[in-house]
C-alpha cells in the first residue's frame, strides 16, 4: 500500500505532532517556474522589504515557532529559541551580504566605452533541508535565494515537516507570493524527484556526506545547474598545554554534546597529549555526570534532549559498541534510560589503540579520545580524515595556533572556542567530504546569483584597422 502522508512525532514522547499529504515535486516546480520571473522583475528594494516583513512575522511568532521546533526535534526549548532568533537575524545579514558579494560595479573603458558587472538569479532553486536545524539551515539558503530573485521549492526533512511548513507559512504571511516559495512534503523519493526535475536551475543541500556524494554524481553531467553542498564532519578538537583545564573541559562538552551531538560542526575527536591528559579527562567526566538529559520543556532546563528518533538512537549505540569491539576503552558509557524513546547519555571513549579508526560522522553524543605524543602528531591526527568542516585548538600559545591554522584543512578553524562556534556574518562551509567549495552563510549570495559582465557604449562606434583590402 502506497504511503500518502507524512506523520511527525515528538522524539521525547512518541506522541503524534503533525501530519500532511505527500506532495508532487513536478507540480511544485512547475508552479515555481511560472512565478519566478515576476518575482525577479521586482526591484531589489521590494524584495528586500518583503524579507524584512518576513523577519517581523517570525519575530511575532517566536514562541510558537520555538515550541514547535523543540517538540519536533527534541532539542531544549532554550536552544529552539536561539534557532528562531537566527532565522530572524539571517535577513539583515543576507541583505548586507548580497550588497557586498554581488554589488553592481561599473568601470570606464577606452573611447568612452564602459564595463559593468551585475548579477542575475538562476531561476528556480530546490532546497533540501535537514532535521537538526529545521528552520535555521534551510532558511540560510531560502532568504539569500529570494533576495537574489529566485523562486524556491523547499522540501524539509521527512523527520521535521511541521517546522518546514511553519517556516513557509511565515514567508507567505509576509507577502512572498505563494508561487515563489513552494513547500514539498515527502520522504527520500520526493527528494530524489525534486533533485532530478528538469525544471530546477540548481539545488541547495544540507545533510549527510553520503547523500551529498550521490547528488554530486547526479549533477556531474549538468554543469548548467548550480549545486551547493553543506555536509558533515569528523571534526577534531585539540587541547594542548592549556593552564585552564576547567574551561577546556567546558569547551569540549559544548563542542561534543550540544544538540545531543547532532550538529555537523560537533567535535567527534578529542586529541590530547599522552600522559598530560588525565586532569582534562577527569574534568570532562565530572561535567558529563552533571549534564541534564530530558524533554525539551523540562525544569531545570536540560543541556541535551533526545536524538531525532529511535532508529538514530539504535544506530548511534551500534557505532559506540563497534568502537568498543574494535578496542576502544569506554571512559563514560553510553546509556539509554528508556528503550522506547531515543534519549542517549553522553559517551566518551578512548580510541587511541584502535589501529584503523573509522573515519565517519557519528551523529550523536559520542566523543572519541585520541592520545598522541607531540604537537606534530596532533596536527597529523587532526587531518586524519576525509572531512574538513570544523576544527578547534584549545591552547595558550599563539604560535601553536598559527601552526594549527596553517596546517589543518577545514573551513571553520577556531582558537580557544568550541568547534561549533561559527558566526552567521562569515562564510560557512568545508573541504573534503564536507562540501563542494560553495560555502553558505554570508557567502550564500555567491551561489544564489551569477555575475554578468557587460561592455557598453551609448552609441555604436567600430572600425577594422587591419586585414581588409582597400
Amino acid at each position: 500500500m502506497s504511503v500518502t502522508e507524512i506523520i511527525s512525532t515528538e522524539p521525547a514522547t512518541g506522541a503524534e505532532l503533525w501530519r500532511g499529504q505527500i506532495g508532487d515535486a513536478a507540480r511544485e516546480v512547475a508552479i515555481a517556474r511560472d512565478s519566478w520571473a515576476a518575482w525577479a522583475a521586482q526591484p531589489l528594494a521590494v524584495r528586500v522589504e518583503t524579507l524584512r516583513r518576513f523577519a517581523n512575522v517570525v519575530r511575532g511568532r517566536l514562541e510558537a515557532f520555538a515550541d514547535l521546533i523543540a517538540r519536533e526535534t527534541g532539542k531544549p526549548l532554550w536552544e529552539a529559541r536561539t534557532e528562531v532568533e537566527s532565522v530572524i537575524n539571517k535577513v539583515d545579514i543576507s541583505i548586507t551580504a548580497y550588497s557586498d558579494r554581488t554589488a553592481q560595479r561599473r568601470f570606464e573603458g577606452a573611447l568612452g566605452a564602459k564595463s559593468a558587472v551585475r548579477h542575475k538569479p538562476h531561476g528556480v532553486l530546490a532546497v533540501l533541508g535537514p532535521f537538526n536545524f529545521p528552520a535555521h539551515l534551510p532558511n540560510g539558503h531560502i532568504v539569500p535565494a529570494l533576495i537574489a530573485g529566485n523562486a524556491v521549492v523547499f522540501k524539509p526533512s521527512e523527520k521535521t515537516p511541521a517546522s518546514g511548513a511553519f517556516l513557509v507559512e511565515c514567508f507567505h504571511a509576509a507577502g512572498v507570493p505563494e508561487g515563489v516559495v513552494r513547500l514539498l512534503i515527502g520522504g527520500p523519493d520526493e527528494g530524489r524527484a525534486l533533485a532530478s526535475d528538469p525544471g530546477i536551475d540548481g539545488l541547495l543541500f544540507t545533510g549527510s556526506a553520503r547523500a551529498g556524494q550521490a547528488l554530486h554524481r547526479q549533477f556531474g553531467d549538468m554543469p548548467q545547474k548550480i549545486l551547493a553542498l553543506e555536509l558533515g564532519g569528523n571534526n577534531p578538537l585539540v587541547v594542548w598545554d592549556t593552564p585552564d583545564i576547567a574551561s577546556a573541559a567546558v569547551i569540549a562538552v559544548q563542542s561534543a554534546y550540544m544538540s545531543a551531538g547532532q550538529r555537523c560542526t560537533a567535535a567527534r575527536r578529542l586529541i590530547v597529549k599522552d600522559g598530560a591528559h588525565d586532569a582534562l579527562v577527569e574534568e570532562i567526566g565530572r561535567l558529563i555526570d552533571r549534564i541534564i538529559v530530558d524533554h525539551p520543556h523540562a525544569d531545570p532546563q536540560p543541556l541535551m534532549g533526545p536524538v531525532i528518533d529511535n532508529a538514530t538512537a539504535d544506530q548511534v549505540q551500534e557505532r559506540f559498541l563497534d568502537l568498543m569491539l574494535k578496542g576502544g576503552r569506554p571512559i563514560k558509557q553510553m546509556g539509554r534510560p528508556d528503550p522506547a524513546l531515543p534519549f542517549l547519555t553522553p559517551a566518551l571513549i578512548d580510541v587511541t589503540d584502535i589501529a584503523a579508526r573509522p573515519d565517519e560522522e557519528i551523529f550523536g553524543p559520542v566523543l572519541q579520545l585520541i592520545r598522541v605524543p607531540d604537537f606534530e602528531a596532533a596536527l597529523a591526527e587532526a587531518n586524519n580524515t576525509r572531512f574538513g568542516l570544523s576544527a578547534s585548538l584549545v591552547a595558550g600559545d599563539p604560535d601553536l595556533y598559527d601552526r594549527f591554522w596553517g596546517t589543518v584543512r577545514a573551513g571553520v578553524i577556531n582558537w580557544n572556542r568550541p568547534t561549533n562556534g561559527a558566526p552567521s556574518n562569515a562564510p560557512f562551509g568545508g573541504v573534503g567530504l564536507s562540501g563542494n567549495h560553495r560555502p553558505s552563510a554570508y557567502y550564500a549570495a555567491d551561489y544564489c546569483a551569477y555575475p554578468v559582465t557587460s561592455s557598453e557604449a551609448d552609441q555604436p562606434r567600430a572600425s577594422i584597422g587591419v586585414g581588409l583590402r582597400e
